[in-house]
């Protein structure tokens, strides 16, 4: 470590960091620390994933690189969990048992996560505190208020910490909407009475910053659903993020208003309904059929609430327009809404869905077409009102891409703060003592659920697959006496190679010939160095096949050594 300036080492200092979050959106984590440099105590706040992209072949999730506070595990007071999110709580069952620490959490998402651990079998036994709604709480030197804001889920709370150096406020994900459909709208109140308190420092959600204005509200889009849905002429299926229940709920209004019985699809969707009728989100009389009842209703008497917005090959929606869902189908002149924003990086997968759909003449609304869906983050006019009310002096843009945390930064000084410090994943920033400024670093990475495995993605079986994706595999097998006689044919297999050259030539003659070729330059008393001869083959090999095909294929060459007989 060490980077940038240094403070004082004889004191205490307040510093943030994060593993995660910081210069991507996904995969949150952050860490606060309080004390001096080598005695800090530090509280993590959220512990999210990410979904791999189309370079991490195989991998299921994407999960943040924890060695630096697993080093640090003794002095880690609690984690803070802002909201049910999987960018906020999905690493939790895979990575807690390698910090063993407190947890903290409102009721939604204390449900949320203990579904999750319960559906996946891993039944991790873990330490979870319930904190009411606007809660308060001692979490090591660390005084944490939750307050109430809005975003597309449950009990969103952003995290008001209060150390000896001063009050901190960590937004999470938040949006201004004064009409939220489900649950409280923001807590003003709360928000301008920690401003009058004094903020050190802020550290505040980026998503929409470059975005202008505000967002519409969920009640805007239920009303624009009841319409659509009203005037539907046929079946209707209606995908958006499981997590959102204002969105389910304001789809179950609309279904029922309009005089049709609402189907569900998804075991994702099925899990979130089933808590937020525990914790009172929905009422206990939600009714809805499974989506084994479908194909027994009339055509326009049904709406499918399915799973699958951002295009998940596995998911309802997906299956639906390949004709692969063994219940719900879709045919001309039926309708699909795309309730939900495409997240970046999803873009193709989504397409690949919707053009499923669309040849098979099914109408298509999306959210470029219709208000069918809004953020859940704060555009520049909530962003503004929100420096407005707790005026910190101190900014620091967390939750985007770098061009959004630099957009953020530029505003906020804009809006009275002090200071904005742009910062990115494993770059400690000192809060306190003055001045604020970067003053470490440390490692950060990621790590991939890779069925039910965590492996690494340094020199891990995921870079292997990509790497394996671009250039295939060939793999050569022979065997040898001890003293280096070639025994047999050697047998060639190629995956993911082409089968011939440009001028019709086999690339296995073209494999077997580099093998030959070069068991023929090696001496017979040197044939018995076994590493020799593999090292040997593999370099021909590789060579000879780029030679034909302008490409270097990962070569696997499995040599054996057979003792003669007696």
């Amino acid at each position: 470590m060490g980077r940038g300036q240094k403070s004082g080492r004889g004191g205490d200092e307040l510093v943030f960091m994060a593993l995660g979050g910081l210069g991507e959106i996904g995969m949150n984590v952050y860490l606060y620390g309080f004390g001096p440099e080598n005695a800090r105590r530090w509280l993590m706040v959220d512990l999210g994933i990410t979904f791999p992209g189309e370079h991490e072949p195989g991998a299921d999730v994407v999960l943040p690189d924890l060695r630096f506070i697993v080093g640090e595990k003794s002095a880690l007071s609690g984690l803070v969990l802002t909201h049910a999110h999987e960018d906020h709580i999905g690493a939790v069952i895979d990575l807690w048992p390698s910090l063993q620490c407190p947890i903290y959490a409102t009721p939604f998402t204390v449900g949320m996560l203990k579904s999750k651990n319960g559906e996946f079998g891993r039944n991790v036994r873990m330490p979870i505190t319930q904190v009411p709604l606007g809660g308060r709480i001692d979490v090591g030197p660390f005084n944490v208020e939750f307050v109430t804001l809005a975003h597309s889920i449950p009990e969103p709370s952003g995290i008001a910490i209060r150390t000896p150096a001063g009050l901190l406020f960590h937004t999470g994900d938040w949006k201004l909407d004064a009409t939220p459909l489900i649950g409280d709208s923001p807590d003003e109140a709360k928000l301008k009475a920690l401003g009058k308190e004094g903020v050190l420092a802020m550290m505040c959600d980026s998503t929409n910053a470059m975005r202008e204005g505000r967002s519409p509200s969920e009640t805007d889009v239920a009303r624009s659903l009841a319409k659509i849905i009203d005037n539907a002429p046929r079946r209707v299926a209606i995908t958006t993020f499981a997590s959102n229940v204002a969105r389910i709920r304001a789809i179950a209004d609309a279904t029922q208003a309009a005089g049709r019985t609402l189907v569900v699809a998804g075991r994702a969707l099925n899990r979130v309904i089933q808590v937020a009728i525990e914790t009172g989100y929905l009422p206990e009389s939600f009714t809805y059929l499974d989506q084994q009842r479908f194909p027994d209703l009339p055509s326009d008497k049904v709406v499918a609430l399915c799973t699958g917005s951002q295009g998940e090959p596995r998911a309802a929606m997906a299956r639906v327009a390949e004709d692969e869902h063994p219940d719900i189908s879709l045919d001309s002149g039926d309708l699909a809404i795309f309730s939900s924003r495409t997240i970046p990086g999803n873009e193709r997968a989504v397409a690949k869905v919707q053009n499923g759909l669309a040849r098979r003449g099914v109408d298509l609304i999306t959210d470029t077409d219709a208000l069918v869906h809004v953020t859940g983050h704060p555009r520049q006019g909530e962003l503004q009102e929100m420096y407005g009310w707790l005026q910190p002096r101190i900014a620091v843009p967390m939750h985007g891409e770098a061009r959004h945390l630099n957009a953020h930064a530029r505003l906020a000084k804009s809006w009275g703060a002090q200071q904005a410090v742009t910062v990115f994943n494993g770059e400690m920033v000192k809060l306190w003592p003055d001045p604020a400024g970067i003053i470490d670093e440390a490692p950060v990475g990621r790590l991939y659920r890779d069925g039910k495995l965590i492996v690494p993605d340094i020199e891990g079986p995921i870079k292997a697959r990509r790497k394996l994706s671009f250039v295939g595999i060939v793999v050569v097998a022979m065997a040898l006496s001890r003293r280096g006689d070639v025994l047999g044919a050697p047998e060639v297999v190629l995956d993911g190679v082409p089968l011939a050259d440009e001028d019709g030539e086999s690339m296995k003659e073209v494999v077997l010939d580099a093998v030959d070729g070069t068991l023929r330059s090696i001496p017979n008393k040197r044939r018995s160095d076994v590493e020799l001869v593999r090292d040997a083959v593999h370099r021909a090999v590789r060579s000879a096949v780029n030679e034909a095909w302008g490409k270097k294929p990962v070569v696997k060459v499995l040599l054996t050594v057979v003792e003669a007989r007696s």
